[in-house]
């Protein structure tokens, strides 16, 4: 029995690396599930907003249990300057799946208009660079397929993005283009070829309601679509218990769900994790996704500290 679960896991691990390698439009940029904490990987507009030097070190495991399965290593830090309508960041994402790699390093730029005392509207940018990587003689074939020789070092691929950000203390919306250029490039005769980036949409959104006075309730959302693949979005529930404890759950409309949790230890540091399920039968012969985040903030930038920061 475990021999046929070990044959069905591999051959279910082939089937899933294998739509890394053909070409195709499909879901190519991280997702996240914790993304209302991590905005500022795929929104530029989103520097800033802490009002003080904050980081994000967050690491993705996606089918643990299968070899060569997906992992994203992401670090975010922002700031802003003497100006507080300008806020500066920096956003490392480093992505591989099995024989493919993707490090990808971006500036991020964010500017304020203060729509109402308590409503600001940020516009970012941002700049950077993708060096992708893929070994196409470590695949195992059957035959001598040519599409399958040679290897693909640090294609060196520059682009840009953008983003609006509209918050308030107690909701957020958000409209991003991560990265505006598509970029495709062919190894030696053209056997093998790739959209190696494609342009992305991400729209997000959050609200902060009060259920009780220990007890607060943080619907949010994020909308992700790139031409071919169907519109993927995640519907979170998120409780906040005593400024203390987020605790929610997730549903994806690809086909996942998941819990997440978040502890604020102090004023500068919490830590989240989040774990997430399949609904089809790869759940079987995977032990889930999981996430793990920390964020640091330095409030030396502030006058008081201003608690909480919902987002």
């Amino acid at each position: 029995m475990n021999t046929m679960k070990n044959i069905l896991k591999y051959i279910l691990g082939i089937v899933l690396m294998a739509f890394t390698t053909i070409s195709s439009y499909g879901q190519q940029d991280p997702m996240y599930s914790q993304y209302m904490f991590n905005v500022q990987s795929y929104n530029p507009a989103y520097a800033g907003t802490w009002e003080s030097l904050g980081m994000i070190a967050l690491g993705r495991y996606q089918w643990v249990g299968f070899e060569g399965n997906p992992e994203t290593h992401t670090f975010t830090i922002q700031a802003p300057l003497k100006n507080e309508n300008i806020g500066l960041g920096l956003s490392v994402i480093n992505d591989k799946i099995q024989f493919v790699n993707r490090f990808a390093l971006f500036t991020d730029y964010s500017y304020r208009l203060k729509v109402t005392n308590h409503v600001n509207l940020r516009f970012g940018l941002k700049a950077g660079f993708t060096n992708y990587e893929h070994n196409l003689n470590k695949h195992v074939t059957h035959t001598d397929d040519p599409a399958f020789t040679g290897e693909v070092l640090r294609k060196f691929m520059p682009n840009f993005g953008l983003g609006a950000f509209l918050h308030a203390p107690r909701y957020y919306v958000g409209l991003s283009i991560p990265k505006m250029l598509q970029n495709d490039f062919e190894l030696g005769t053209g056997d093998y070829e790739t959209n190696a980036e494609m342009r992305h949409f991400t729209l997000i959104g959050g609200y902060v309601f009060d259920l009780s006075e220990p007890v607060k309730f943080k619907p949010s959302f994020i909308t992700r679509y790139v031409k071919g693949s169907p519109i993927a979005c995640d519907f979170n529930a998120n409780f906040l218990l005593k400024e203390k404890l987020w605790l929610g759950a997730m549903i994806r409309t690809v086909g996942q769900f998941g819990f997440n949790t978040q502890f604020v230890i102090n004023e500068k540091l919490r830590l989240g994790y989040a774990i997430d399920f399949d609904f089809s039968k790869i759940r079987n012969y995977s032990d889930g996704t999981h996430e793990v985040m920390i964020s640091y903030e330095l409030n030396f930038m502030k006058d008081i500290y201003t608690s909480p920061r919902y987002f």
